[in-house]
């Protein structure tokens, strides 16, 4: 797919002409001259996007990113041995944690199979940000700590923080070279809960990482000037494997409804989540989990990844400790004691009502589609992701009049550190096609054939991008080599279909394939008039999380998912119906 014709959906035809016009001048005038550029600093580099691409997506950006940047989820326990039971909490945790510290182990002896593709390996890096990693902020740009080494590196940190009301625990999770067992791991975490039940809650210090983070940079150094154990109670943190959050509230979640707890993940109580952390595994008091993770270091299938091997271990295990009882003599948790004043905790209090409030304009709608699945789409030679891609398209269609510029993560992990590039699956052919559904005078068959011409572009794209024929990534080179060299902004990117078609950030449905397994996570929307859309699919359903702001009268994710449904079942009829 070419710049030009991903902008065609959105233009006049004059509009169209002077879009052309731009982006042959920029081939053929400066686009090329940067292009040299880039390809000088490519020799330089294994990977030229790698850095630029951490800065510019994270790293530079101001927003709130625990709500505006993370994307969170939910464990998959609770459709097998751990349904929501309340008086379960700790004893399940104490599991769940003994199979988070195995993966944690595997990754660190180096006996974490290579992910390939057919016979092609992918690349693993992103796996070393899983644990003991936490973004920092700084005033204009933050930073990331990695703390994790392989075995063969080198010592690496080996504990847990616990967040419970307010207040931060820490503990080892070896005890003379051993993992704690589940019935150790189940003293620690009782100990903690009953004392932050029995004692006064603590400061909440962890709601300043849901801050702007400009302010919350100030806040850090403020709370460092205070007192030096403030900085090393902080690097407790940030070296931490994962923080463990200990809520109070339950949330409810079924096969058939993932809306509440993909809310409260993504929304919950900011004093017991560390918003900089790449893993914050979240515990609910009716013994349900999930996650919520930093953006900055790694992709969501890592979390997938880590997910996926926990739920097998349940699975297996029946949800039980199968072993020893015996809980050797450890030392007991340490709690991380901040010094704050008036000042710190005003801003401790402004942090948690911004969260809040910016919160409870977010709509989040999660249901299950269970007519039919993967199964029903392969039968009919039809990809299950482009499936929902263009029910996706046809449903925004109908909604809202007019095409949705997309953006859809292709994974680059072909590439020495690959991470994403752009699929943009609003095309003239899933444009045409939904016109075609629109119109009472279309044949079936015209309708079919539309379709399926758009599945093919699609599909098509998807392989280039994924082997790195996509032009996002390039596009964001070629601007950021023009800023680099002080040049000015060159026309191609301050054209009005530029932004419009989803340049810059600016696509209005942001969207992502969680997998083939259990799995599902959500992100809010790109822009304010937009949906973020995350789904899984599975061989007898298709499971959505679409979320959209409240405070956007254009916008509604329980409207669009009923959209979705619709077009499923049309799309599926089409199939069926339609004579060749």
């Amino acid at each position: 797919m070419s710049p030009g014709s991903s902008v065609k959906p959105f233009a006049n035809e004059e509009e169209y002409k002077k879009t052309e016009e731009i982006v042959k001048k920029f081939k053929n005038g400066i686009g090329g001259k940067l292009h040299q550029k880039l390809l000088e600093r490519a020799k330089g580099k294994r990977n030229w996007l790698e850095e630029w691409w951490l800065n510019v997506a994270y790293l530079d950006v101001r927003v709130p990113s625990q709500l505006n940047v993370n994307f969170a989820g939910p464990s998959a326990h609770f459709e097998h041995y751990w349904p929501p039971k309340e008086g379960v909490q700790l004893e399940r945790g104490s599991i769940i944690l003994w199979h988070n510290l195995n993966y944690w182990q595997r990754l660190r002896q180096e006996k974490m199979p290579v992910h390939k593709v057919g016979s092609t390996p992918l690349d693993m890096n992103q796996f070393r940000m899983l644990f003991s990693t936490c973004k920092v902020p700084g005033v204009n740009r933050d930073y990331i700590m990695n703390y994790f080494k392989t075995e063969s590196e080198g010592q690496s940190p080996s504990h847990i923080a616990v967040l419970c009301r307010g207040r931060v625990f820490v503990f080892e999770a070896l005890h003379e070279g051993c993992l704690l067992t589940p019935p150790e791991l189940l003293r620690h975490l009782s100990y903690i809960h009953e004392k932050c039940h029995q004692e006064p809650p603590g400061f909440g210090v962890a709601a300043l990482t849901t801050e702007e983070r400009t302010q919350w940079a100030k806040a850090r150094a403020y709370l460092i000037g205070l007192d030096p154990e403030n900085l090393a109670s902080l690097e407790r943190i940030q070296s931490s494997l994962f923080v463990y959050s200990l809520e109070d509230n339950s949330a409810l979640v079924t096969p058939e409804d993932y809306s509440q707890i993909l809310t409260m993940v993504l929304t919950g109580d900011p004093t017991v989540r560390w918003g900089d952390k790449s893993y914050n595994l979240i515990s609910f008091s009716n013994g349900v989990f999930g996650c919520n993770c930093d953006h900055a270091p790694f992709d969501a299938m890592v979390m997938v990844n880590i997910a996926h091997y926990v739920d097998e271990r349940i699975i297996e295990t029946e949800g039980r400790w199968m072993g020893s009882e015996k809980v050797r003599d450890i030392p007991l948790p340490e709690e991380l004691l901040f010094t704050v004043d008036e000042k710190i905790l005003n801003d401790i209090k402004q942090a948690k009502a911004q969260f809040l409030q910016e919160a409870s304009d977010l709509q989040i709608v999660a249901p299950a589609f269970t007519s039919f699945g993967k199964k029903l789409t392969k039968k009919h030679s039809l990809h299950p992701d482009t499936f929902i891609q263009l029910a996706l398209q046809l449903a925004y269609y109908r909604l809202h009049g007019r095409p949705g510029c997309c953006y859809e993560t292709a994974m680059t992990r072909y590439f020495y550190h690959g991470r994403t590039e752009t699929v943009r699956s609003c095309t003239m052919e899933a444009v045409r096609w939904c016109q075609a559904m629109q119109d009472p005078s279309a044949s079936l068959f015209e309708q079919q054939q539309k379709m399926l011409q758009a599945f093919a572009k699609h599909n098509k794209m998807m392989k280039e991008c994924s082997a790195g024929k996509g032009f996002d990534r390039h596009l964001l080179g070629l601007s950021l080599i023009a800023k680099e060299e002080g040049l000015p902004v060159p026309e191609l990117f301050t054209d009005p279909l530029f932004s419009r078609s989803g340049g810059g950030g600016n696509f209005v449905l942001s969207t992502s394939l969680v997998g083939y397994l259990r799995i599902q996570g959500v992100v809010v929307p790109m822009v304010h008039n937009g949906y973020g859309f995350f789904y899984h699919i599975r061989d007898d359903r298709f499971i959505v999380a679409c979320s959209a702001w409240k405070s956007c009268l254009e916008t509604d994710a329980k409207k669009l998912v009923e959209q979705i449904f619709v077009a499923f079942h049309d799309m599926m009829q089409l199939m069926n119906t339609a004579r060749l």
